[in-house]
């Protein structure tokens, strides 16, 4: 007879083998990296709406402050026009102005009130130092250059004079703040 066909004899009804069944450690282990990789992705999701909602709020920053040096120069136009404030070109850049002034605080640009005003790092950049009796002390005096709020970010901080109360000094020689604050102010330029 042939072997090959013949038949084996069987040893009793094969049991199916019992799929090996994971250690505890092993699916904790894998349960952690899930959590993990949920936590991570979850994070990424709030930080791309974030960034997006940043976006949204801030996209035209670079542009409105490419705008500003215009109404600096608007205003400086008018500060220095004529006597003749009636002339039909002094009414029509005063006109261009608040109108770019309306523009601008429609997309959320306001400006910085100084004068007068405590001077604040965050929004003054101090240019001098002015003697002043009637001014408290650390107050800005006057405004060299006007700054600006976009939403609730310094988009370009003022340009001011600040107030110190005066020294008593001997006649005829500058005291030595005020000498300083006049080479700073040639050194920075």
């Amino acid at each position: 007879m042939d072997e090959s066909n013949m038949e084996t004899p069987a040893t009793g009804p094969q049991e199916p083998e019992e799929p090996k069944t994971p250690e505890k450690s092993e699916i904790e282990e894998l349960n952690n990296k899930y959590l993990r990789l949920y936590a991570e992705f979850d994070n990424y999701r709030r930080r791309v709406n974030r960034d997006k909602e940043e976006q949204a709020k801030y996209g035209n920053e670079s542009l409105v402050y490419e705008l500003l040096p215009i109404m600096d120069s608007l205003e400086l136009a008018l500060k220095h026009a004529s006597e003749e404030l009636q002339t039909g070109l002094v009414q029509g850049v005063e006109m261009t102005l608040k109108e770019l002034q309306r523009t601008l605080e429609k997309f959320g640009v306001s400006k910085i009130e100084a004068a007068r005003k405590e001077f604040d790092p965050a929004i003054h950049h101090a240019m001098a130092q002015v003697e002043r009796e009637d001014l408290e002390e650390k107050m800005v005096a006057e405004e060299l250059r006007a700054g600006y709020l976009y939403r609730d970010k310094v988009l370009r901080p003022s340009l001011v004079a600040v107030s110190v109360k005066p020294q008593k000094k001997a006649e005829g020689q500058p005291s030595e703040e005020a000498a300083e604050t006049a080479e700073d102010i040639e050194n920075q330029y």
